[in-house]
């Protein structure tokens, strides 16, 4: 516990964090604290709920106060927690890679800064991440009006351009886009994953989520079409999921839109008519990966439809500069390679790993005399400046950042910085010639300026401990879209050749996440691959290629080339081959170094997304990929039970009727009696969208090892709560289905009666509990049990010596060793602290009181967790349903969880024409 008094040591904070709801009047030990503050993410703001212990931040959850998750996480978020104590964080101050300081950096910026005193900074250059931070933009803006001649410029690898173009064609103006997905009956997606990375895509799939959800006899479910060429989880939760090239949606937008269905296929007259006859009702949703006239198309379309200030709604862009962010790096490009760029800060991101190939950022980068950059890692780009500032973690800083609809947060921190790093905010201040500035200090006053007057305390405090500030989103614009159609140009066009897409990766996204292991070795959702990326491609196109899972290929495209390994995923386009960005690295840290291929470097400035015509061959190597699920098949067996919507109204026990669950007279096994309250819960596969949250809070809440790729070959992976995906052809199109599996707590559970020293045993609320100091390590428990949710420790995981990962772990789970067989819990933990405050006041736990950290994560509200034994409680009128069910209940295990059957809404119509 080396860094555990490292708050206690240092010298008193001036700043004033807000608990969340109430402050308690005392710090007590074992006794959680709750703040609000909001994650800074690929250009939007996610508000969040941090559990703190004793000044340790330990937990993260949604903020139910915020828009952009209302309550609900994503993996990413989740994940964030274990970068916090990140050991291969940059730590120091460097310069040319060596140990420095601050002040010799602050002596050296103003060296530099005072020579552009007299040519009004010409030559000074600023590239930073998209900026919706109120009060960042504000310092960036002061900054050039300093010096009129410098430059701002912008870049993220993942950003917006494609939707700000088709905006700009459209409306002639960048505009932000809001769907109203609770308010559409029909959905079209052109190649948009709106559920997972797609600006709100947590609001959006909570709102979703729940037009999935009926009562038998109801009719109020959705429907999702999806037209796309790389597998998403958007399209695994479609009812019609289309396989095309990606190359092609665009010429699909414009016979859409011109209503001229001549030559296409025949399904889309189908969606045409579906479109028609639900006028206001419906929403068409073009993805980023698709060009900027596929967006405006879809602004058209969405007009013609009725849907405007309906389902569509239109706002001023949240960003304080919105840029063509590629547009503004290659000019950036262009004047370093033309020796006009004398200083140049980057203030986040790291464009040598990231920038597009053909803009060669790196070699133009060694042209600038003065280079600086600040990010949280010693990465890539840091290798190449002459000094490198290390970026303070949102959790241990002040600030502010816009949500997607413009409800602007105030960011708190949870934990005194625990290494000598800095704000953005910070190093912009210094540029502005206040280098003492706190960041504390910077946001505050900025927003007292905003909020003159005696009322600003109340304000202040308010804002923070709410997570949001009073009435800040956008409003709604009255605009139209142009009516003339805008022509598809040369960049939507492909040939006949393959094609190359260019993805964001289900678990690292674009790199930035590389170093960490949760997410390293989370399962993708539809590949299921951990640690590595992967070639993905449909079976036609690796037969084409003379391929199999594993075999190397060398792809070229536009004279540049990359090895990597092929990975077969049903339902991928043919003639079309994903690359998932992120991988590749070399300078990530210890854990994301050597992972997989480096898809930037085939990535182009004019082809971003899609690269058309590319040349393929077979090399003959292999590369060993990793996946956790092996078989996708269901082969008539009835783990996943589903039905479409008219099935369901005329058979609502549909999935009672599959079952073979014994008699409980059959039952060889005593009862167990519950007194006060049986514990269970209950997942609706309608629901489930595969995200992995639930999977990531679960290793955050329980302290779950990650095991590395090696084990996990070997199946030794150690998750609690696991995602299986199946696949199933269906009667319009390869369908998919999502079953989280987890510890079922059966009632006759196989595991207990083979234990031989009952280190597993049954308690009197129904729980199959886990007594570690008895665990000796047979494994019978794990070959008896059906579900194969059991992990065991083979070997001491837990890093002990890392003193950062001691501030990490909860201090209310135990932290296992080697020899002990552990599973999920049902966060005990939780239920222990609820029936604790509820003994304090004498009551019993009510209904919603425990939320399990599964339940918490889920956007789609999924899960219920409850008391049984309440009639009233909401687990028990979700097992009432005639659509609950038990897997592998004809084995007489009785489990505690159980399912909801899935239901799908197809168009009758496009089922019987297939």
């Amino acid at each position: 516990m080396a860094m555990a008094g490292l708050a206690g040591c240092a010298a008193a904070p001036p700043e004033k964090i807000v608990p969340y709801v109430r402050a308690p009047e005392d710090l007590l030990p074992g006794k959680p604290m709750f703040f609000a503050t909001s994650m800074p993410t690929s250009g939007y703001g996610m508000g969040l709920i941090v559990e703190s212990h004793e000044g340790r931040p330990i937990k993260i959850e949604g903020n139910p106060d915020h828009p952009a998750s209302l309550g609900s996480t994503d993996p990413f978020a989740q994940a964030s927690l274990l970068g916090l104590y990140d050991p291969d964080r940059a730590q120091i101050v460097a310069q040319s890679g060596r140990i420095s300081t601050w002040d010799a950096f602050i002596t050296a910026l103003e060296d530099s800064l005072s020579g552009f005193e007299s040519n009004r900074g010409d030559g000074l250059r600023i590239l930073t991440e998209t900026v919706v931070s109120p009060t960042l933009g504000g310092m960036l803006q002061q900054f050039l009006a300093k010096y009129p001649a410098a430059r701002w410029h912008q870049y993220e690898p993942v950003n917006h351009d494609n939707s700000r173009g088709g905006a700009q064609l459209a409306f002639g103006k960048y505009v932000d886009t809001q769907y109203r997905f609770e308010d559409a009956d029909l959905i079209l997606s052109l190649d948009s994953d709106f559920l997972s990375w797609q600006p709100g895509h947590l609001a959006y799939a909570r709102k979703f989520a729940r037009r999935r959800k009926i009562a038998p006899g109801e009719k109020t479910m959705n429907r999702l079409y999806v037209v796309e060429s790389s597998f998403t989880i958007t399209g695994a939760m479609a009812d019609h999921r289309f396989p095309v090239r990606s190359s092609e949606i665009a010429g699909l937008a414009k016979a859409l839109a011109d209503q001229s269905l001549s030559g296409e296929p025949s399904w889309l007259g189908q969606v045409v008519q579906d479109l028609a006859e639900h006028r206001g009702r419906s929403i068409v949703i073009a993805g980023e990966t698709q060009p900027p006239e596929v967006h405006a198309l879809a602004h058209l379309i969405n007009d013609r439809l009725g849907n405007l200030d309906k389902t569509v709604f239109y706002t001023d862009p949240i960003e304080t500069n919105p840029v063509d962010q590629t547009r503004s790096l290659g000019e950036l490009v262009q004047e370093m390679a033309a020796g006009r760029v004398d200083t140049l800060a980057i203030l986040g991101g790291n464009p040598v790993y990231s920038a597009p190939a053909d803009f060669e950022f790196g070699q133009n980068l060694s042209r600038v005399p003065l280079r600086i950059h600040q990010s949280l890692y010693f990465d890539e780009t840091a290798e190449q400046c002459h000094w490198h500032i290390p970026e303070t973690h949102y959790l241990e800083s002040w600030g502010d950042v816009r949500a997607w609809d413009g409800t602007t947060s105030i960011i708190q921190p949870l934990i005194v910085p625990l290494y000598q790093t800095r704000t953005l905010y910070e190093v912009v201040s210094a540029m502005l010639g206040n280098p003492s500035q706190s960041n504390y200090e910077i946001v505050r006053t900025n927003w007292q300026k905003r909020h003159p007057g005696q009322d600003f305390e109340s304000f202040w405090a308010e804002a923070v401990r709410r997570g949001t500030v009073p009435d800040s989103q956008e409003k709604p614009l009255s605009i139209k879209p142009r009516t003339q159609i805008p022509p598809l140009g040369e960049t939507v066009q492909s040939g006949e050749g393959l094609e190359i897409l260019f993805r964001p990766d289900p678990t690292i996204f674009d790199g930035r996440w590389a170093n960490n292991a949760w997410l390293q070795e989370l399962p993708k959702p539809i590949t299921k691959l951990t640690w590595d990326s992967a070639a993905l491609m449909s079976a036609a196109t690796a037969e084409r290629l003379g391929a199999h899972d594993s075999d190397v290929i060398e792809i070229n495209s536009q004279n540049r080339s990359l090895k990597a390994a092929v990975f077969v995923v049903p339902g991928h386009a043919d003639r079309s081959i994903t690359l998932t960005l992120g991988y590749g690295r070399y300078r990530s840290g210890r854990v994301g170094d050597g992972h997989g291929y480096n898809a930037y470097t085939l990535r182009t400035s004019s082809a971003p997304w899609i690269a058309p015509n590319a040349e393929v061959r077979k090399t003959g190597e292999r590369y060993e990929l990793v996946t956790t699920q092996q078989h996708h098949e269901l082969n008539q067996r009835h783990i996943v039970r589903h039905a479409t919507e008219d099935e369901y109204a005329r058979s609502p026990a549909f999935a009672q009727e599959e079952e073979r669950e014994p008699k409980p007279e059959e039952s060889l096994y005593p009862p167990h009696e519950n007194i006060d309250y049986a514990w269970g819960m209950a997942i609706d596969l309608s629901a489930c969208i595969g995200c992995n949250a639930c999977v990531v809070a679960c290793q955050a809440e329980n302290n779950v090892p990650v095991v590395g790729k090696g084990q996990v070959a070997n199946g030794r992976e150690m998750h609690w709560l696991r995602i299986d995906t199946y696949f199933q052809q269906g009667p319009s199109s390869l369908d998919v289905y999502f079953e989280p599996m987890l510890c079922q707590h059966c009632e006759n559970a196989p595991c207990e009666l083979v234990c031989p020293v009952e280190a597993t045993s049954h308690s009197a609320e129904g729980l199959n509990e886990m007594t570690y100091n008895r665990c000796v390590g047979t494994r019978y428990c794990s070959n008896n049990c059906p579900y194969k949710v059991r992990r065991f420790n083979f070997f001491p995981y837990t890093e002990w010596n890392v003193p950062q990962f001691k501030l990490l772990y909860n201090p209310n789970v135990t932290v296992r060793s080697r020899g002990v067989m552990e599973k999920c819990t049902y966060c005990v933990q939780r239920i222990n602290r609820a029936r604790i405050e509820a003994k304090k006041e004498d009551r019993k736990i009510r209904d919603g009181e425990i939320v399990t950290a599964c339940q918490a994560a889920c956007p789609a509200e999924a899960i219920v967790f409850g008391n049984l034994k309440d009639s009233a409680s909401l687990v028990s009128k979700r097992k009432a349903e005639p659509r609950n069910y038990g897997v592998l209940a004809e084995l007489n295990t009785r489990p505690r969880t159980t399912y909801l059957a899935k239901l799908t809404n197809p168009n009758p119509d496009l089922v019987e024409k297939k």
